[in-house]
C-alpha cells in the first residue's frame, strides 16, 4: 500500500531549509554562494 510521501510542516522546513540553518554550517554556507552567483531570487525558504 502506498502512501503521500509529501507531508508539509512549516516548521520542518524551516529547520531544515531555513535562511539561518544554511548560514549555520560552512556547506550551508556555499549554498547561498552558489544560489547568488546564479542570480535566484529566493536563497531560501
Amino acid at each position: 500500500m502506498t502512501y503521500t510521501t509529501f507531508r508539509p510542516h512549516k516548521k520542518k522546513r524551516k529547520r531544515t531549509h531555513g535562511f539561518l540553518i544554511r548560514m549555520s554550517t560552512t556547506g550551508g554556507r556555499n549554498v547561498i554562494k552558489r544560489r547568488r552567483a546564479k542570480g535566484r531570487k529566493k536563497l531560501s525558504v
